[in-house]
């Protein structure tokens, strides 16, 4: 049987996602290993997959004009042929028109039913003719629909946004999380400076640059797999964006240290601050899910790190053994996700304000048990990939008024002043965003107990 082509795996992770509820970046990543193609075939098939996914909601309205039947009624199959097809029509200039057409009638006698070859012919020909001409909601009369259309998000997260941040930063966030998302790695400063990795990068055919904002962070290009790549096996990097690496920066544990990361897998943060902290000292790395707890440790030997300690735990209820016992606390709290949606361009669509209220309430329950295992004088760092600000600011001030032994803390002396945050970080926190800083849309704010430091 011969060996799928680009557009053969794009379609089997977008009938996955669409037809199993599969997430995009796993069954990508899995199909990617399984039929090993070449570097181009792996870079085209991996934007096929998350361009149609991102422009999910414009590629079905724009296909609608050109259907009898909606695209709900369509099988599974036929949706995702036309959604991929649809997408090199619309948004890849560099593909011909009647390649899309074409390879996408190809697709479908191989993948649908009898008839299928000439129905999505006939429509992605009557689409790439015509989508041009088509009107799109007038943003002066309903600017939520407009964005909403023209830059792929859903409507009550352009609404949200809108409200928060005002048409053009709203604008400018949706384009930026249509873009695709740097590769991001952190070096491991216990094995080798950035500098040396730069270069032992560039032996491998991989480039770099550095980071913007974290000391440690390196850009990287030409980058197909970690799947037999020497640097990844020999522990030099992990794979992290910038933001995360903050978080890091905002506890800054000092070695020797108790240090308590209340959800810990894959074990990204957990090894972090086991490098600030040169190895020395203890990191407890809890995980609700025994399966996750393999991925924390199978990241600490690779890495060579000895101090972090991996338990199973429900962050919600942290038993009394660990009570007043740490010095310095992380929450990197499971929430929306609304910071990284560039990457996880299916996410959007999964997300609904329902979900919010639920999620509010475990953030709330984990910060609550998490903060009994912090000693007097300790430091409470929280964090979130969301830029919800009821998950944000807001679920830390109903904690701090809900626990008056805690008080936010000043970020300066922590983080880098080049992110321009000074006076927010000053206030003890900061809302990092892709459009304005480039990185994941992270939360971070640091508290401190009272009592003797």
């Amino acid at each position: 049987m011969p060996k799928p082509n680009a557009r053969e795996i794009a379609l089997m992770v977008l009938k996955e996602v669409d037809g199993e509820g599969a997430y995009s970046n796993i069954a990508l990543n899995r199909l990617l290993e399984k039929h090993r193609p070449g570097k181009l075939d792996r870079a085209f098939a991996t934007e096929l997959v998350y361009g149609t996914l991102r422009n999910l909601n414009t590629l079905d309205w724009l296909l609608g004009h050109f259907l009898k039947q909606p695209m709900k009624k369509q099988t599974s199959w036929l949706r995702s042929i036309l959604r991929l097809g649809a997408y090199q029509i619309v948004f890849m200039d560099r593909v011909p028109d009647s390649a899309a057409v074409n390879e996408s009638a190809n697709l479908a006698g191989r993948y649908a039913h009898a008839g299928a070859v000439n129905f999505v012919n006939g429509v992605l020909r009557n689409l790439a003719r015509g989508y041009k001409n088509i009107a799109y909601p007038d943003y002066e009369s309903d600017p939520v629909a407009h964005i909403a259309l023209r830059y792929a998000h859903p409507p009550w997260l352009v609404q949200r946004w809108l409200r928060d941040y005002g048409p053009d930063d709203t604008i400018a966030l949706c384009r930026a999380d249509n873009a695709p998302a740097p590769n991001t790695i952190r070096t491991n400063t216990l094995k080798i400076t950035r500098e040396d990795l730069a270069e032992r990068l560039a032996v491998e055919g991989v480039d770099s640059r550095v980071t913007t904002f974290a000391p440690e962070g390196l850009y990287i290009e030409g980058f197909m797999s970690l799947h037999g790549f020497k640097p990844f096996e020999e522990g030099l990097f992990q794979v992290q964006d910038e933001s995360s690496m903050l978080v890091g920066h905002a506890l800054s544990p000092v070695p020797g240290s108790f240090v308590l990361d209340a959800t810990s897998a894959p074990g990204g943060k957990a090894t972090h601050l086991a490098q600030l902290m040169g190895d020395r000292g203890t990191v407890m790395a809890a995980d609700i899910h025994p399966h996750k707890l393999n991925l924390i440790e199978d990241n600490c030997r690779r890495l060579g790190i000895n101090c972090v300690h991996s338990f199973l735990a429900d962050a919600r209820d942290f038993s009394g053994d660990l009570a007043g016992k740490a010095d310095y606390v992380l929450v990197d709290a499971p929430c929306s996700g609304l910071g990284v949606l560039r990457r996880r361009p299916d996410s959007r669509w999964r997300r609904t304000p329902e979900q919010i209220p639920e999620i509010l309430e475990l953030q709330r329950r984990i910060l609550n048990s998490a903060s009994r295992c912090l000693k007097p004088g300790g430091v409470l760092v929280y964090s979130t990939c969301t830029l919800a600000e009821e998950e944000n600011l807001a679920q830390v001030k109903h904690f701090i008024e809900d626990n008056t032994l805690f008080v936010m803390e000043d970020l300066t002396p922590y983080l880098p002043q080049t992110l321009g945050l000074e006076q927010i970080m000053a206030s003890g926190y900061l809302q990092l965003l892709p459009h304005k800083h480039g990185t994941d849309g992270f939360f971070i704010a640091r508290m401190r107990k009272k009592g003797l430091v």
